[in-house]
């Protein structure tokens, strides 16, 4: 377990001052890179080989976000490589690779009592804790904000060594040398990085390194302009093709596959199954039977899985979850909880004297349902695993799986792969955990794939919301210009799943035991997005942390999914009842933040916005994930349309504020991604469970979109000077609002639940 900052200040005042001291110093942290033949280490992030090929080590998992695209681009750029000698690897987990931007934001998950003493000192606890634990995790975003100064700062100091090995070569001063397209020159004299890289390895890095004068950025294109990528996805040649290699891809010599049965819960107990059943299957090379899943492996996956289902595990389950049971708890305490306070802006709740407007939204559980579900390869011989596995957090994964067999994790080499999706399913690592198991007792290497039914079963989904808004509204006013907000306060009845969550990456805690230690809790990281991106006179956020009985955890959008949908849903509502047309009625409340009004004006522009006028079935809402220069924003109308099959929505038209880009290509298949899981979220099915069973077990019960479901988009990013921020969860929160008010304005119907249509029209 991470040491606590109250731990460490104990120990400081009972003579602990030097151990303090130590703990906080900066560290350096060797390459953990290998050269292969012909090839030679410049530090932690690039190989170049004798050939001229630039190997970009990239340590943060490729879930389709094209993660080992925008990496190896900074790098290329920095160091004045061409793109066609690019080549990247998975780089091994090491403190080289910290992400701290996510340790920092996440402290409170690490260290719960000392988060927050002063800015100066999380910054540099959160640098150590990130080093220390070699946390490379991959979450919210914060890839660009961990890694673009490291690539940029590594490859400008391989450019400078370059350059000094060829100057030494050309009796000239390397600053005069240029570096571009892979050659170094000077005059008419000119050198492939392939000649010079042996020798160039061998210099002292400069300190500090040259940067280039601008960072790397592409300018943005008009929404119906598509221009070809400069530098395109590393990964989708072999994507196309199949040959990209998933954790499901991998075989070793004399492995079996192994499928996998759980019970409904953590508190689940295997009560039996019928061995003899699958005596007649061919292939089988063995039973694992633990105290809360069956596991059986064969010589192919379809044996295994077809072995479990004629064995019939039954599980007990002392208090089976119920969706109903659920509703009612989320129900009772959302106005009768005991509620704490997380945020409060303004002249606070004080100066909410009455309630004008209140309304209730309720956002059911939201479930992650990857293109590929949990699957590793393990291979467990001389008190050593090997493990192939997708993980968002590898280290995390790699102790975990080391503790269930009783090794060191010094003894267990992670090999990172990609993952077919994740939506952050893959911060999870209880198949990291079983595969352990299964290895240790089969005795030979196995392949473990779980069934797209244990996928849902074993999910952790978004935490269910239920939200209460009320309003005080400023009386008189002009003729369409009342409604305006005095106060707001919004309640939230959630669980603390943020909490929840921590204490299962980083205390390596059960499911229940984790919901157990956290029972009660305020949980301000399970109500993100709560304080709207108005300038409103007074607000209050309150939590009402709910123990519902499911493991709740990390899907795309997280919190800002539930309050984002409550906010702008409730903002439509008081333009509605006001009079007010919606998008001049945000605008007149977005105080100082232009960047937002812009999207917002633009958004407008490329939908052709009618103001949302009755029967118009144009539906308008806007976000803003993060704080400071780095947030992220977007607005997005929605058109929907009635027609034989009944309503549809046709167009979203977005535009979006992500500061610099660096990658335009990728970044618009971002929000064109997270827009099509906004689609599912609302216009999708609710997985409803009974005796803690999905009513459902496969991902045709979610009603994701397909093909024909996905309208027509219009996406144009604004250009801006500001720090890069991660695209990909935008389009996920805001679609689900700005399609809930299209469908009220087409149909004159407020549907406050998500998703939208459980219930039809």
């Amino acid at each position: 377990m991470p040491v606590s900052r109250r731990g460490l200040l104990a120990g400081a005042a009972a003579g602990g001052g030097l151990v303090l001291a130590w703990w906080l110093m900066p560290r350096a942290y060797a390459s953990p890179l290998v050269a292969a033949t012909g090839e030679h280490v410049f530090g932690a992030w690039l190989k170049i080989a004798q050939d001229g090929v630039v190997t970009v080590a990239v340590p943060q998992l490729e879930m389709g976000q094209g993660i080992s695209t925008l990496l190896p681009q900074i790098v290329a750029y920095e160091l004045g490589a061409d793109w066609r000698q690019i080549a990247v690897e998975p780089a091994p987990v090491s403190g080289a690779y910290a992400n701290i931007p996510l340790a920092a934001q996440w402290m409170a998950l690490w260290d719960p009592f000392g988060a927050g003493l002063s800015a100066a000192s999380d910054a540099v606890i959160a640098a150590r804790f990130a080093g220390s634990h070699r946390f490379n995790a991959t979450a919210a975003g914060t890839s660009l904000a961990a890694y673009e100064q490291p690539c940029r700062e590594a490859a400008a100091a391989a450019r400078a060594m370059l350059a000094q090995e060829a100057a030494s070569r050309w009796g000239v001063a390397w600053e005069e040398c240029e570096v571009e397209g892979g050659f170094v020159t000077h005059g008419t004299q000119r050198a492939t990085f392939g000649e010079l890289a042996e020798a160039a390895a061998e210099y002292t890095p400069p300190d500090p390194p040259p940067l280039r004068p601008e960072p790397p950025r592409e300018k943005p294109l008009p929404a119906d302009v598509d221009g070809a990528p400069a530098c395109p996805r590393i990964d989708l040649p072999s994507k196309v093709d199949g040959s990209y290699r998933f954790a499901g891809d991998v075989r070793l010599p004399g492995m079996v596959f192994a499928s996998i049965r759980h019970g409904p819960s953590d508190g689940s107990e295997l009560a039996g199954f019928d061995a003899k059943a699958a005596v007649g299957i061919k292939g089988l090379a063995g039973i694992v039977e633990s105290r809360r899943w069956l596991a059986v492996a064969a010589e192919t996956w379809w044996s295994a899985d077809s072995a479990l289902a004629a064995m019939k595990p039954r599980f007990r389950t002392a208090t089976p979850v119920n969706s109903a049971d659920i509703d009612a708890r989320l129900d009772s305490l959302l106005t009768g909880g005991d509620a704490h306070v997380i945020a409060e802006t303004g002249f606070g709740g004080d100066a909410l004297q009455r309630v004008d407007i209140g309304r209730r939204y309720e956002v059911e559980p939201a479930y992650a349902a990857p293109v590929e579900t949990a699957t590793a390869t393990a291979r467990f011989a001389d008190g050593r695993l090997d493990l192939w596995i997708a993980s968002q957090e590898p280290e995390q994964a790699r102790i975990a799986a080391a503790r269930a067999i009783g090794i060191s994790p010094e003894d267990v080499a992670l090999y990172p792969m990609p993952a077919g999706g994740s939506f952050d399913a893959r911060l999870e690592h209880d198949h990291a955990i079983e595969i352990a198991l299964i290895a240790r007792e089969l005795g030979r290497p196995v392949q473990l794939v779980w069934p797209r039914r244990d996928e849902l079963i074993r999910a952790r989904p978004r935490a269910p919301a239920w939200l209460l808004l009320g309003a005080q509204l400023a009386k008189g006013g002009a003729k369409g210009e009342g409604g305006a907000i005095d106060a707001m306060r919004i309640r939230i009845a959630t669980p603390p799943a943020a909490r929840e969550f921590g204490k299962r990456l980083f205390g390596n805690l059960t499911s229940m035991a984790a919901i157990r230690e956290t029972t009660g809790e305020a949980d301000p990281l399970a109500c993100e997005g709560a304080v709207p991106p108005y300038q409103l006179p007074a607000l209050l956020v309150e939590h009402v942390p709910v123990e519902i009985g499911l493991p709740v955890g990390r899907v795309r959008g997280n919190a800002y999914g539930p309050t984002t949908f409550g906010i702008e849903s409730f903002i439509d509502e008081i333009a509605a009842q006001s009079g007010r047309e919606p998008l001049s009625f945000r605008m007149s409340m977005l105080g100082s933040d232009v960047r937002l009004a812009a999207c917002l004006q633009r958004a407008a522009q490329l939908a052709g916005w009618d103001g949302g006028a009755d029967q118009s079935g144009q539906g308008l809402a806007c976000a803003r994930i993060g704080d400071g220069p780095e947030a992220a924003r977007i607005a997005c109308v929605a058109t929907a349309r009635q027609g034989e099959g009944g309503v549809r929505v046709i167009r979203l038209s977005a535009a979006v504020d992500i500061g610099r880009i660096v990658n335009h290509d990728i970044a618009k298949q971002q929000i064109e991604g997270g827009l099509v899981f906004g689609i599912g979220i609302a216009l999708g099915n609710p997985i409803r469970l009974r005796g803690g069973f999905p009513d459902a077990a496969d991902d045709s019960a979610l009603g994701l979109p397909t093909l024909t479901d996905c309208p027509e988009m219009r996406i144009e990013f604004i250009a801006s000077e500001a720090p890069p921020a991660d695209p990909g969860e935008l389009g996920a929160v805001v679609a689900p609002p700005a399609i809930a008010n299209a469908l009220f304005s087409a149909t004159g119907l407020r549907l406050r639940r998500l998703p939208l249509l459980s219930d039809g029209i």
